[in-house]
């Protein structure tokens, strides 16, 4: 009996680990949306303007590809029809996932198992860059 016990005590503490991991959302997988920017100046790659352009409305497809996570970490790409960058990030144990990427940083809510927004800030001296884009995942 007392052996019983101890195989289920190691089963347990075998498992933990493995189920702390599947409580991140699985990224992985193609994403797409259309951003809702407002965009200062020179913008960046995705959102272009003119250095010491008035503030402006921008809109633009992206295509987010998460092409491997591992448990609250992950990379892939994110792309609009002018530009492509590597992204990484990671997922909090609240839920809130932050991504880094070439020049400024992004705040996501998973809004649904298939729906994520995603909230970006670039901040380069005078050309500024805000957006947000809800991105749904494909099949």
């Amino acid at each position: 009996m007392l052996n019983r016990g101890w195989i289920v005590s190691l089963a347990v503490l075998v498992a933990l680990p493995a189920l702390a991991d599947s409580a991140f959302p699985d990224l992985r997988g193609t994403w797409k949306g259309q951003s809702e920017s407002i965009v200062m100046g020179a913008g960046n790659a995705h959102h272009a303007g003119a250095p010491g352009s008035p503030v402006h409305l921008s809109s633009v497809p992206f295509t987010m590809k998460i092409d491997m996570q591992d448990g609250r970490r992950f990379s892939g790409t994110f792309a609009s029809p002018k530009a492509s960058e590597t992204i990484i990030g990671v997922i909090s144990r609240t839920g809130a996932i932050y991504i880094a990427d070439d020049d400024g940083d992004t705040t996501a809510t998973l809004l649904a198992p298939d729906r994520l927004e995603l909230c970006y800030l670039n901040q380069p001296g005078k050309n500024r860059v805000a957006s947000c884009t809800e991105f749904t995942k494909q099949p």
